[in-house]
């Protein structure tokens, strides 16, 4: 389908580890400042393509990758391109949450103090902003020298969107943003979504489809490495092309 104002491009991506094919084909464009949800069943390829976006498969031996991935125009896997300056722009939140064992402040300021800022009054604005932008500012504001691992599992979740932030990122992307979280801090944290999308560009992968229905704006369905079908969120939902999809919808598997 054709989408307004695309700012990512994917473009026959295929992904092999080893000889496994784990994507298959995937054609597909992403729109600026919207949500775009990924969902399907374990193992389907929807956080294999999430790593695509900011080139953390590099990081995996055995991986190939085929077909290409444009951001803003420029072919992200292009030879030329800093790889640290790719993950500036498209920061990642994991579905673990990851504190350093070190303070929030210094959890949230980790990436613009790797890009060399180091005045602290610039750093303060940075970790302020952060926060508010995360929804967590108000809750830590007076503590931000304790430990970040002593926060709770939701607040750990939101200070790691804070430091995926800090670096002023185009494109967010989350890992199963909200598995494991009560449903009060996982609305706060569905909430802070629909927020950022009017600044940044969202893509979420979970199992979770109420809350693909919800928040987003578009939404593929994967199965078995291969995009199956991809459209606005309430047609996905209400009027799904493929049967496959309406299946899982509906809960006859997955």
């Amino acid at each position: 389908m054709e989408i307004p104002d695309p700012i990512v491009n994917i473009i026959g991506l295929s992904l092999y580890y080893g000889k496994t094919k784990a994507l298959k084909e995937i054609n597909l464009d992403i729109s600026k400042k919207r949500i775009t949800s990924f969902i399907g069943p374990s193992g389907c390829g929807k956080s294999t393509l999430i790593r695509c976006l900011n080139r953390l498969n590099d990081l995996i031996e055995s991986v190939t990758i085929e077909g290409s991935i444009q951001i803003d125009g420029q072919d992200i896997y292009a030879p030329s391109v800093d790889v640290t300056e790719l993950r500036k722009r498209v920061g990642m939140v994991f579905q673990k949450p990851n504190p350093f064992p070190k303070t929030i402040y210094e959890n949230v300021l980790y990436g613009p103090r790797v890009l060399g800022i180091n005045k602290k009054s610039a750093l303060d604005d940075i970790c302020e902003n952060a926060l508010k932008r995360a929804a967590l500012w108000d809750e830590v504001k007076d503590r931000l020298h304790m430990n970040a691992l002593d926060l709770s599992g939701g607040q750990q979740r939101r200070m790691c969107i804070a430091r995926a932030l800090a670096t002023e990122p185009e494109i967010v992307l989350l890992d199963e943003p909200c598995s494991a979280l009560d449903p009060i801090a996982t609305s706060k944290i569905e909430d802070m979504l629909v927020e950022l999308k009017r600044d940044y560009t969202v893509i979420i992968v979970t199992h979770n489809m109420q809350q693909a229905a919800r928040i987003s704006d578009y939404t593929g369905f994967f199965m078995l490495g291969e995009l199956v079908e991809f459209n606005i969120t309430t047609e996905i939902f209400t009027n799904p092309r493929e049967k496959q999809t309406e299946d899982y919808i509906t809960g006859r598997f997955g």
